[in-house]
């Protein structure tokens, strides 16, 4: 990575626009009126990418400095797919209120912050209070990214299949921050019997071991009131989806329903190895790209976050993120078979369809700066 000038300094007349005195007059101005720092310098299209080091790829807790190479990969993707400039920023602390103290204090000179490879659960309260305290979009793309692609995903693959989404029952095996923003978003596009498991079985209201988060998810699924381990989860079910990093058995996964659809996510070893889960499946997807149908989360956050920055958005709404799933789904929506039902990670169309349905949905929802 490297930083470059969008302006020349080849005259004496360049410098003393790109710096003293020019760059004084710019200075008064924002002072005078602060939401031209979007408008006059790099706040309009540049994000934070941040991360503590706790939760790398499915590496672990690997710590800040080994963590650096994943935020400037990350940071090329924003600007090659979605024109946006990402500055990796790696905090040397578990703190979560240092963490948010931090992200706070340098939230002034970027437009957008996105939090990467943070442990559950302590991602879901940085990011939650950095959505309350900031006036700019915040996105944890383990989350929310996965979320998105999975349910263009679905979308696609429940139209090959000639099924409905209200008609799936769906087993989320991962009860982590991927797995939670899964959850939440296939419920909100209107699936209505999704069951999460866990390590230890199935997440209900009866076990006393849950986390305040699990707890939560208790809530909102399972309404069959199901109890077990995963067998008894997949017993019937229509989709599996793995976010977990575990292995499920071959004999779990013979108990799904017929004409399934599994999405094995974990990387770089799948839940379940794509030619078991093709015995059983109609569809089968997977987090890789030596495989049909990867779901690749830089399919979701270049296109958010452009999306989002030329809207002026203060906050990535739910609604945001389904718009972003739709367009995604909608890129390939003439060309769908079982082995194609999601964009190429290097389709050229795809950031431009996300960003504009996000731009459209934070204009809609009235989620933007006053202009």
């Amino acid at each position: 990575m490297a930083v470059s000038s969008t302006v020349p300094l080849s005259t004496r007349d360049d410098l003393s626009l790109a710096y003293t005195p020019g760059v004084a007059l710019v200075c008064e101005a924002i002072a005078a009126q602060p939401e031209l720092v979007h408008k006059y310098t790099w706040v309009g299209h540049t994000v934070a990418v941040v991360t503590d080091g706790t939760a790398v790829l499915g590496l672990g807790d690997i710590g800040p400095k080994a963590a650096l190479p994943v935020m400037e990969g990350k940071a090329i993707l924003f600007k090659g797919f979605g024109g946006v400039d990402a500055v990796p920023i790696c905090l040397d602390t578990k703190d979560t209120e240092e963490i948010i103290r931090t992200v706070k204090a340098l939230a002034p000179g970027f437009g957008g912050i996105n939090l990467e490879d943070i442990s559950a659960p302590r991602c879901f309260e940085i990011e939650q209070r950095l959505i309350e305290e900031l006036d700019i979009p915040v996105f944890h793309d383990d989350q929310h990214g996965t979320a998105v692609v999975v349910l263009a995903a679905l979308k696609n693959a429940s139209h090959v299949l000639d099924r409905k989404l209200v008609d799936l029952r769906i087993v989320v095996s991962g009860a982590g921050a991927a797995g939670v923003a899964v959850t939440k978003i296939l419920l909100a596009a209107g699936v209505g019997d999704i069951v999460v498991v866990d390590s230890k079985g199935i997440v209900h209201s009866g076990r006393s071991d849950l986390n305040s988060v699990k707890a939560s998810l208790a809530d909102i699924t399972n309404p069959g009131g199901r109890t077990g381990d995963i067998g008894v989860a997949l017993a019937g079910a229509d989709v599996l989806i793995g976010v977990s990093g575990g292995t499920i058995a071959e004999e779990h996964v013979a108990l799904m329903a017929p004409g399934a659809m599994i999405f094995a996510l974990a990387n770089p070893t799948p839940e379940v190895h794509p030619d078991i889960a093709r015995k059983y499946a109609a569809i089968v997807a997977t987090g890789r790209s030596d495989y049909p149908n990867q779901i690749n989360n830089v399919l979701a956050f270049p296109g958010i976050f452009r999306g989002a920055l030329d809207a002026g958005a203060t906050r990535i709404t739910e609604g945001m993120k389904i718009a972003a799933a739709t367009a995604i789904a909608e890129v390939v929506s003439g060309e769908l078979s079982p082995e194609a039902i999601v964009p190429s990670a290097l389709d050229p169309r795809v950031a431009p369809a996300v960003a504009a349905a996000v731009a459209d949905t934070a204009v809609r929802e009235g989620v933007i700066r006053a202009r």
